[in-house]
């Protein structure tokens, strides 16, 4: 092809499938996620010739949910699926990630480019010749779009879209044609890695910044941090711990920031979203004069329905793209070194005591005699069961909610998707998310999912499986869409789910016996015989650990409840 650079013209020749495969494992991934398709069948062949392991899920879109996962607990990820019918089924995935901000390289095999430039009329096409359409559905949810259609610029491409996912924090679309699987490109570029680190902020204005957010912090009186999600999309977790240390100042969270901060930590004082949160919380960040909100995304569920209380007079925002101290902006600063600079100048600090958050859960949920567990009682409880450096992933619903009410040990990993929402994704992150704590070394994973939630991706518990993964599953068994209960319909039969026997699903996904503890628990005492049990807890054991958590149909976290009657409310609005 005029243009393509010649074989013999590069010193050393690789091929564009391993360049690409090689320059995602020296950025962290270990293993890739996806279905096999023929059109990108000869590329897969690459993957453990590079040194990386093969997932293999049971469709597109539990790979996408997995990819989703393993990239919150590694970094970034990798998907592979095939034209049209593999990448369609995998959108809701993506586009969740893209919406959380997550880091996935979504690599879609693609017909031969002779195939393409000639319109031919091929399977998984729509069958008019357009070979664009799909990619162009999937720029709308991609920070880039690289089209491996012309050798000469192909390594040059996949280094630019890995590293834009990686410093946008967002999933990128790769196509490999299948002709372009075996071409040859200069694999000396691989002796330089490609450079990930954020451009640094403008001095001039990054000092000045720093300057306005002192002076404002100095003439605080009762100043409070609140840290969330974006802090650890955009790698801002060291800057921000260091701050709420040196600071000492009351440190919150809002939902999606759950795990962002020490919860061990003094000045820790729980989840602030609105009225959604602790009376003390919501009192000691709503008296605040001012608060330093740390990569903020200020959703309907991230702030209980809208009900944060919290004037931007009083706020300095910190987010990847800019800086918004009061009403005044200050974009392309990016917050990571306006955070540490602020930290290093910080000095005396003249504080107030505000109010006390008071966050102690109320004792007579934990001392209740009723034996029927309740999310009032449970979601405190769990906390002394959790260890450090857990991971753990919470499904849209009750999971979701009721995870506000467990203080944390340090380090722990909490993985739900608040913003974009989708059921069913918990079960299939827990796939990707286990695979990537073990090979972080990481020993516990744990999945909170309810059982319409669950129905949607059950299928992931047998690639758990194959995968000798070992995570603790519990399944709330409530007997349906209790958020979407909530929301409308109460006892109409569409928010009712079939009652599975759940805790037998191992075995019908070919679990090798022995290889997975069932529990079925209906009672507060045999949820303390559970977190008791030496087996249960370990995060040595090789077990996956499979557990029926009976709840009343009826029962809901109180955030949760409030959240869906604002949405109730929001839905009913009209002109």
């Amino acid at each position: 092809m005029a243009g393509d650079l010649r074989t013999q013209d590069i010193k050393n020749p690789i091929d564009v499938a391993e360049y690409l495969f090689r320059r995602l494992k020296e950025v962290g991934v270990e293993s890739i996620h996806g279905v096999p398709g023929d059109y990108n069948l000869v590329a897969l062949d690459y993957i453990p010739k590079n040194g990386l392991k093969w997932v293999g899920n049971c469709n597109e879109l539990n790979a996408g949910y997995a990819a989703d996962g393993y990239a919150r607990v590694k970094g970034v990820s990798a998907l592979v699926t095939t034209f049209g019918v593999g990448e369609l089924s995998a959108v809701n995935a993506i586009a969740g990630a893209y919406s959380e901000y997550v880091p996935i390289v979504h690599i879609v095999g693609y017909p031969s480019t002779l195939s393409q430039r000639d319109g031919a009329l091929l399977h998984h096409t729509l069958g008019n010749g357009d070979f664009t359409v799909f990619s162009r559905m999937s720029k709308e949810i991609s920070c880039a779009v690289s089209m491996l259609n012309h050798l000469h610029e192909a390594a040059t491409l996949i280094d630019n879209a890995i590293r834009e996912c990686i410093l946008k924090s967002r999933p990128v679309y790769i196509s490999l044609p299948t002709d372009m699987v075996q071409k040859k490109v200069d694999g000396d570029r691989l002796n330089t890695p490609l450079d990930l680190n954020f451009p640094p902020n403008e001095q001039e204005r990054e000092d000045y910044v720093v300057d306005v957010i002192l002076k404002y912090l100095h003439a605080a009186k009762n100043p409070v941090i609140l840290v969330d999600a974006c802090a650890i999309r955009h790698r801002a977790l060291k800057e921000t711990h260091d701050l709420v240390k040196k600071s000492g100042l009351p440190t919150f969270v809002a939902p999606m920031g759950k795990g962002a901060v020490d919860e061990t930590l003094p000045n820790f004082g729980g989840v602030y979203a609105g009225d959604g949160s602790n009376k003390g919380v919501r009192e000691r960040v709503e008296s605040s004069d001012l608060v330093l909100s740390i990569g903020p995304i200020k959703s309907d569920f991230n702030t209980a329905g809208f009900t944060v209380r919290q004037s931007q007079l009083n706020t300095i925002d910190f987010h990847s793209y800019g800086i918004q101290v009061r009403y005044s902006e200050y974009p392309g600063v990016r917050m990571n070194g306006v955070l540490a600079k602020v930290t290093s100048k910080l000095g005396k600090l003249n504080i107030e005591a505000g109010p006390d958050p008071n966050n102690d859960i109320p004792s007579n949920e934990l001392k209740s005699p009723e034996p029927t567990i309740t999310h009032a009682w449970f979601w405190p409880r769990l906390g002394q069961f959790l260890q450090a450096s857990d991971v753990i992933i919470t499904e849209t619903g009750t999971s979701n909610f009721g995870i506000w009410e467990t203080r944390f040990p340090a380090d722990v990993n909490a993985i739900s998707q608040v913003l974009w929402g989708s059921i069913g994704y918990a079960t299939g992150s827990c796939q990707g998310a286990a695979l990537a704590a073990r090979e972080r070394g990481i020993k516990r994973t744990i999945l909170f999912t309810g059982d319409g939630s669950f129905q949607l991706t059950a299928q992931e518990v047998s690639t758990m499986i194959r995968n000798k993964l070992n995570p603790i599953i519990f399944v709330i068994c409530n007997k349906g869409y209790t958020i979407e209960r909530l929301i409308h319909g109460w006892e109409d039969p569409y928010n009712d789910v079939q009652e599975w026997k759940y805790k037998d699903l191992p075995d019908v996904f070919g679990a090798p016996k022995g290889s997975v503890l069932t529990y079925r628990v209906q009672s507060k005492q045999q949820i303390e015989e559970l977190f008791s049990n030496d087996e249960f807890k370990s995060g040595e054991t090789q077990k996956m650990r499979f557990v029926e958590l009976v709840m009343p149909w009826d029962d809901a976290p109180a955030a949760l409840k409030g959240v869906a009657e604002a949405a109730a409310r929001k839905n009913a609005q009209a002109e």
